[in-house]
Order: C-alpha cells, then structure tokens, then sequence
C-alpha cells in the first residue's frame, strides 16, 4: 500500500494527456492564453501505460484521465485499452468538456473506460458560449446522452459556481437530478492561476468566488436529505433530494479543505508527478522511466510528500501551470 505522512493511504492517480483543449474556459486558461507543450515533450501512449503499470503494483486502484481536454488527443480509446487491461485497476474514468463525447462515447466504452465526469456550469447557451469563449452547449448535452447510451456511469456533471455569473442557476442545475440518475456537484472555485482580470464580460475573480455554504443556502428549500459515502470515495459532501433519482455533491476546498481525505496523485502530460493539486511541487518521472531508473522509489516519494494540507488560506497557490496544464 502506498501511506503518506499522515497516514492517508493513496490509491487514486489523475493522468493528464494533454494539455490541448477545444475551449478556452474563463477560470481555467489564462486570458493571453498558454504555451502549448510541443508534441515530443508528451509522453506517449505506451509509457503512460508503464508508468501506471508501476503504480498499480505499489498500490494506485483507480486511474481517471484527464487534460486539458482528453478527447482531443488522437486515438485516447487505445490508452483507455492499455489501462484497462492492467490487473488491479479497479475503477478507470474520465473528465471531459463533452463535446466531443458523442463521436467517442461507443469506443471509449468498448475500450474499457467505466464512467465519465462532464465539466457543465450553465444551462444557458449564451452564458455557456462566454464562460467557455466559444462552446455550443447542445453539443455537451448530446454527449451526457451518449454517454448514457453507452453506460458510462454514474455521470457526474461538475459545476464551478461564479457568484454573479451561474449562481442564479444553482436550483436549475439541482433539479437536474430530479429525473436523472447523475450527481451534480458544486465547486468553489479556486485561484489557480486564474486571478487576472476575464475580460470585460466579468467582474473580478475575487468577487466571484462564492463559498460552498452560501451555495447550499440557495437550495434549503429542497429539502435534501444526506447520502453516506465510503470512506476515501472522494471529496464531494453528498445529498439527494427526496423522490429524485439523483444526487447533489459539493467541493468546497477553500472554505472547508477536503485535504484529509485526499488519496490521489497527479501525472501530468510531459511526465511529472504532482503529490498536490494545489502545490507547484512536482517530481519527474518519465525521464527515470526512459532511463530504466527506479520508478516505484519516485512514486514513493511522491506520496512522502504530499503536504497535510493546501495553503491557499495563506496566499500560497499554484503559478507554474494553469488548471487546464494540470487536470483538475
């Protein structure tokens, strides 16, 4: 088993493919955009697969695949192959925008892939356009339905809530879960790079934010009732409403840390491990791996290091790479 400092044991790696997506989502991409990785500095497809082979064996159970957005990388259903074929993966999704989830969904199923998490923070087609400067909402729900059509469930719809941008559409995104079987979950949003000005279609990133407590205040009429999770399940406080056929969740990692419940790694596109989301520190491994180093002694490692808690309470927040470089 892999036990870090604080005795949390780690059984969840966060791979990122790509650091390419078909949006350009206000909170996750700078306004003057990013440099993109240049295509040999990517870890290709068959190393990946090694590196996860290695973490398998050192105790990683579940594996989730995500950007930038992962559907835009050439032929991503023969990862999702390779890893699922690893014995002791118990759990293998995927966090996308959607949009490209109707062309995919068939194959991502057939390749092994379990479940899918869709990034969907307005039901509005205008304000979903803005937030993601240029997005066609139609097309992320045409591909929630297929990936239902093709089973992979539970569907998680992820939310970041933006005071005075989406909050008026908390109730709206809520009820969504009245007739569907998916957990829609609410996000505070968070600092990562992300704290410059918008443009001008949006107010400060700091007037923004809005704490997961105001946000459950908006749906006390609901009623809702708490669901129980297993423990390390992930860091989503989970609700139902009565007679619904889905859930509600909620993040709150800056008003209420989930820090000791984490139980993951991140990997990123050019071959690092990340112990923290929310911290710049990060440790190569596709070099070692390249190499014929020891790389169950770096994943090691990396869990030594993983921080007991975030510090974005202290001003201390992530600047080396925006949210789309690093996944979520």
């Amino acid at each position: 088993m892999l036990i870090d400092s604080f005795n949390r044991q780690i059984t969840y790696l966060r791979i990122s493919v790509t650091d390419r997506c078909n949006f350009r989502c206000v909170y996750c991409m700078p306004t003057e955009g990013i440099q993109w990785q240049r295509h040999e500095t990517i870890m290709p497809y068959e190393d990946i697969a090694k590196i996860v082979q290695i973490a398998v064996e050192a105790g990683i159970r579940e594996v989730r695949i995500t950007g930038g957005e992962p559907l835009v990388r050439r032929n991503i259903e023969d990862l999702i192959r390779q890893i699922s074929a690893i014995p002791g993966i118990q759990d293998l999704s995927l966090t996308t925008n959607g949009v490209l989830l109707k062309r995919h969904a068939k194959a991502l199923a057939l390749a092994g892939l379990k479940r899918v998490n869709v990034s969907l923070d307005t039901l509005r087609p205008d304000l979903y356009s803005k937030i993601t400067r240029g997005g066609e909402l139609q097309d992320v729900l045409d591909g929630i339905e297929a990936a239902e059509q093709n089973a992979l469930i539970p569907i998680k719809i992820n939310a970041v809530v933006m005071k005075g941008v989406n909050s008026d559409e908390i109730g709206d995104l809520a009820g969504l879960t009245l007739d569907h079987d998916w957990n829609v979950r609410f996000i505070e949003l968070m600092p990562i790079k992300n704290q410059k000005s918008w443009g001008n279609e949006f107010h400060s990133p700091e007037s923004m934010y809005m704490p997961i407590s105001e946000v459950k205040k908006k749906l006390e009429s609901l009623k809702l009732i708490p669901v129980s999770n297993p423990a390390g399940e992930g860091p989503a406080e989970d609700f139902r409403m009565p007679n619904s056929r889905g859930s509600i969740g909620f993040i709150s990692p800056l008003s209420q840390s989930f820090c000791k419940k984490c139980n993951r790694l991140r990997l990123t596109a050019d071959g690092n491990l990340r112990p923290c989301l929310l911290s710049d520190l990060e440790i190569p491994v596709w070099e070692t791996l390249k190499e014929g180093g020891d790389l169950s002694g770096l994943i090691q490692k990396a869990v030594r290091l993983k921080p007991e808690n975030h510090e974005l309470d202290e001003n201390h927040s992530p600047s080396i790479r925006c949210m789309m470089q690093i996944g979520g």
